[in-house]
């Protein structure tokens, strides 16, 4: 009987730690920890600093996911309408909000200082401007404005800028390139998700371009152009003397690639083809969304000056 008890508090301990790792929407936040990495990882000079390298790390980690879990818990009655989002532990019952809300600020807290101090204050202030841009500019603005998307770029393109700070301590204009290509790659990636799932940012009252753009001809335009963006970005961290000349045909290659894609769906769109292929070239496009930004950063990392 004891064994048992035992092995029941033991299930639903680890059960509340995968919650509590689900608060801090663990996909988007080593996302952004590898973005960061790769930016710091290209900015290096001389002897690598490793330990400024774990502590970039963890401390992106820590505030992406504090980010997330407060975002959580702001729209935690939100989630409870939308069937992707209804099984997270706040809408599902299976943490509490005031739980959620001092695991989000502690952990923020917590890597914050830590980059502060143990990487450079720029980087601290860096991701001191992601946490509060992406809860207090993106996060309300969904129910507001379609901008709000423009809005979210900002915190989701600075990881990489935040890499560079710490390897180099300013903010220089291949910073900026870093930026830019997570900026652009992030709104095909969000649209077409946002298109697959616009039936539930509906019921959720998010104010968001697929809520009504019904033909998709807006959000295909939108994807396609930023794809296009893609393209010479790629180039630009070989121009800006980042990297050799072999990223520049990788970049050619994921960003042609990339943009197939965003034609194909922009033709469907405007030739009012099936609201199921639509949707399949939506699929498509977010799907090589994630292909495309890892194998990119790892194209520049092989090829670093």
């Amino acid at each position: 009987m004891t064994s048992n008890v035992i092995g029941l508090a033991g299930v639903r301990s680890g059960r509340r730690i995968l919650d509590y790792a689900e608060l801090m929407k663990p996909e988007l936040t080593t996302l952004s920890a590898l973005t960061a990495l790769c930016g710091f990882y290209l900015g290096s000079t001389g002897t690598f600093q490793t330990w400024v390298f774990v502590h970039l790390a963890v401390g992106t980690l820590l505030v992406g996911g504090g980010a997330g879990a407060l975002n959580q818990y702001i729209e935690r009655s939100y989630d409870a309408l939308m069937k992707r989002t209804e099984r997270r532990p706040l809408p599902a019952g299976r943490l509490r909000p005031v739980d959620a809300l001092l695991f989000g600020i502690v952990i923020s807290a917590a890597g914050m200082t830590e980059l502060f101090f143990f990487a450079n204050p720029l980087t601290g202030y860096l991701a001191a401007l992601t946490w509060s841009s992406y809860l207090f500019l993106y996060t309300p603005l969904k129910r507001v404005t379609p901008l709000s998307t423009i809005a979210g770029g900002i915190p989701g393109a600075l990881p990489p800028m935040m890499g560079w700070a710490a390897a180099r301590n300013d903010i220089s204009a291949e910073a900026w390139v870093l930026f830019a290509i997570l900026f652009c790659w992030q709104m095909p990636h969000f649209f077409s998700l946002a298109w697959m799932y616009r039936r539930d940012y509906a019921r959720a009252g998010f104010r968001i371009l697929t809520v009504t753009d019904e033909s998709c001809r807006r959000t295909s335009s939108r994807i396609f152009w930023f794809t296009s963006a893609l393209l010479p970005l790629g180039a630009a961290p070989t121009l800006f003397g980042m990297t050799g000349t072999a990223s520049i045909a990788g970049g050619i290659v994921l960003g042609g690639t990339f943009l197939l894609f965003g034609a194909k769906l922009l033709l469907s769109a405007r030739r009012h083809e099936e609201p199921v292929l639509i949707n399949a070239y939506s699929r498509r496009i977010f799907f090589a969304s994630l292909l495309y930004l890892p194998a990119l950063m790892l194209v520049m990392s092989f090829d670093k000056l």
